[in-house]
């Protein structure tokens, strides 16, 4: 008998564009298009990008009034769907709650597992909070550990955890250096490639 399967899929570079590399183009502050494609440590990162918002004034209001602007890539929605009709689908991403519920409601709101921004009176972001170190692949470890088959997609280094971790992984439109450094992880460029890899596992019908 089959066991029944999770997929695991990180949102930003999979499922919506990348929130911070859209705040930077809205703003003109090309520091904030470094992500985790770039920079394998998350807390180096995102001190970073809290420093460089204290300094150009930015708050959570700005964040929040380009991530409005945003909708999911072309196809995602249309990948979601066909995936909850075969299997559960659970988001595993490092944004936060603060950024993501305009992006999930465009999803129809599948169950997103991420982070806290803690906000100022002023809406000054002031900390980030995560809700456990390397959540990711603890979350994966956990869905195994409940008796499912994990299958995991994403595009940088904070999900490469989750990938090795997961019973399948795959990259999604990755830049072209992680696969040089993680050549275990196949990769896919289309919705109908991701599609292919799940149903060519055998645990997709």
């Amino acid at each position: 008998m089959h066991k029944p399967v999770i997929v695991c899929l990180d949102l930003e570079g999979v499922l919506v564009p990348e929130i911070w590399i859209n705040v930077a183009l809205k703003t003109g502050i090309e520091e904030l298009k470094l992500t985790t494609r770039d920079m394998p440590d998350y807390d180096q990162l995102m001190k970073r990008r809290l420093a460089i918002l204290d300094r150009h004034h930015l708050k959570l209001r700005d964040i929040q009034n380009v991530i409005a602007t945003l909708g999911p890539l072309e196809g995602a929605t249309e990948f979601l769907n066909w995936l909850r009709e075969r299997c559960q689908v659970i988001i595993l991403s490092d944004t936060f709650y603060q950024f993501a519920l305009p992006l999930m409601r465009q999803l129809g709101f599948p169950t997103l597992f991420c982070n806290q921004l803690e906000v100022d009176d002023s809406g000054r972001i002031v900390n980030y909070h995560m809700r456990m170190q390397n959540p990711k692949k603890h979350s994966v470890a956990a869905f195994k550990a409940l008796n499912f088959c994990t299958i995991a997609t994403g595009d940088s280094y904070n999900d490469t955890a989750m990938l090795e971790e997961a019973d399948a992984g795959f990259f999604f439109r990755p830049p072209e250096h992680l696969p040089r450094e993680f050549p275990q992880f196949p990769v896919t460029q289309t919705y109908e490639e991701l599609q292919e890899r799940f149903t060519a596992s055998g645990w997709l019908r």
